[in-house]
């Protein structure tokens, strides 16, 4: 491994593989490109490459060989998305969008290019946006938004219970959040396949991820012309009729950043959280034990396997020094979660617990940290733990190895998680848990049993009521009466209790 070189470049002078170097791999300058056959086997291979030779920041090429700066190091990502003096998300004064290099149908034009959005918006204009998705999301009910995520939870089991397998990635992970995400902006009815497909497109950096931005677009620019002229309770309305007037324009694309932010890293989340119970038996012994909750396994997950790689069309302001490496007024950059995630400098062992630790680079960081990301986190929540209740003996149904990925330089998920489980009945979605039968309130207070039956025939019914303990206490206990949801009788103890409160039951 060679010493990491910090030798001050700019983003647009040629770097030449060093003597003995095979260029295998490697763009235009001898800058590795981070997309191509190489980059979609091993992209986390190739950013420790970047390590040892750049250091914490490294040139790189993306799509179309696009000149850009990776920020690989944790410090140096949190310092560059907190410092607004020297950064920006104003793609427009990036060097390679002005000049045409970056071309308008680059794979990755639905993340740089400028919009009038919260992601690209600085100063007075970020607050003002800022203000208005911030005050619309603190509107949402979270027990009632976790009653839905229950139920949608159970909607999708559902369809696949019955048949003891499924595959939890198309038919759970892929479903459940954009369900949500189009209960909470008002469109249930837009819920359909091809939303979710283009959704999760979009952000691929593929062939056709412009013309699934599109398609997202237009559904959400027909939604808030509908929520101006007829507005309900609901996230879009209350963004319309924000004190901030945001246009429609604003409006639908700002939408479209809560929604795609929303979905594609909660259903990569989730997908990579289920595998891991699947897969590693040390990990599910943990969560089944009470040792790990769910929460903590997210978090876990959010650390080792982060549900985005990485977010492009950050644009240096001025001159600048970062990580070792001279950065020019107008270079663009983009900083990797993955590779911040491992860095070597805060975690030097990464089979350690980080369990608790919300120091993760996964929801991003500074101004810019993503606003929703306590709705994804109630997502996977109350998503996963509605699923292992229902199928707590699932199991993966192909040899790990088997598992398939798909990458990209902006996220990676699994392909698919087929497992296989007992099959089971459907469930109602709408009967909430309960702790057993009410009994009718009683027109006097007594502190004594109620008579028994008439026709009641078990031996204990037969005992009077007023008998005292000495005489009952050789009686047979009669059985519980059956649990209304058919599962058996459920928990009253008071962490039990608890439990069931905050998963919104």
């Amino acid at each position: 491994m060679t010493t990491p070189s910090h030798s001050h470049r700019g983003a647009d002078e040629p770097i030449s593989p060093p003597p003995g170097c095979p260029a295998h791999g490697l763009g235009p300058g001898g800058l590795r490109r981070l997309y191509g056959s190489e980059a979609e086997s091993d992209l986390a291979g190739i950013y420790e490459k970047l390590r040892a030779e750049h250091g914490s920041v490294a040139p790189v090429l993306v799509h179309d060989d696009v000149p850009m700066w990776a920020v690989i190091g944790h410090t140096e990502t949190l310092h560059m998305l907190r410092t607004r003096s020297h950064f920006t998300r104003d793609s427009r004064r990036m060097r390679v969008v002005q000049d045409g290099t970056f071309a308008p149908d680059n794979p990755l034009a639905p993340m740089v290019t400028w919009a009038p959005l919260i992601s690209f918006a600085e100063g007075a204009e970020h607050q003002r946006v800022r203000g208005a998705i911030n005050d619309a999301l603190a509107t949402i009910d979270d027990r009632g938004l976790r009653r839905f995520i229950h139920r949608s939870s159970q909607r999708l089991v559902n369809e696949f219970c019955e048949k003891g397998t499924a595959d939890l990635v198309s038919q759970f992970a892929e479903h459940l959040p954009m369900a949500v995400m189009c209960e909470v902006l008002g469109m249930p009815d837009e819920y359909n396949e091809r939303l979710v497909q283009a959704g999760r497109d979009m952000t691929k950096g593929t062939a056709t991820a412009v013309e699934s931005n599109e398609y997202v677009m237009s559904v959400l620019y027909r939604h808030t012309t509908r929520r101006r002229a007829q507005p309900e309770e609901d996230f879009t309305s209350r963004l319309i009729a924000h004190p901030a007037k945001l246009t429609d324009d604003e409006v639908a694309q700002n939408l479209r950043v809560v929604l795609i932010a929303a979905y594609e890293g909660t259903a990569n989340l989730m997908a990579n959280v289920l595998r891991m119970v699947l897969t590693d038996p040390r990990f599910r012994a943990q969560l089944n034990g009470g040792q790990m909750t769910v929460p903590e396994a997210i978090e876990q997950s959010l650390w080792d396997e982060p549900p985005m790689n990485a977010q492009v069309g950050y644009v240096a302001t001025e001159d600048a020094e970062l990580g070792g490496q001279r950065i020019k007024a107008g270079d663009g950059i983009m900083y990797v979660i993955a590779a911040g995630n491992v860095d070597p400098v805060i975690r030097p062992d990464l089979k350690a617990s980080m369990a608790g630790n919300r120091a993760h680079l996964a929801f991003g960081g500074g101004p810019h940290e993503c606003p929703g990301q306590d709705i994804a986190r109630s997502i996977a929540d109350v998503g996963v733990d509605a699923l292992l209740m229902r199928l707590p003996d699932a199991e993966l149904a192909v040899d790990e190895k088997e598992l398939r990925w798909r990458q990209t330089l902006i996220a990676r998920h699994l392909v698919d998680l087929p497992v296989m489980f007992t099959p089971r009945p459907p469930q109602d979605v709408k009967l909430r848990p309960t702790m057993g039968r009410v009994p009718s309130p009683r027109k006097e207070w007594e502190v004594s049993s109620p008579p028994p039956r008439p026709q009641a025939t078990s031996p204990a019914a037969a005992v009077p009521a007023q008998a005292s303990a000495a005489e009952r206490s050789d009686q047979p206990l009669a059985a519980p009466p059956p649990s209304l949801t058919g599962e058996g009788e459920p928990p009253k103890g008071a962490l039990q209790r608890l439990l069931r409160w905050w998963r919104g039951y």
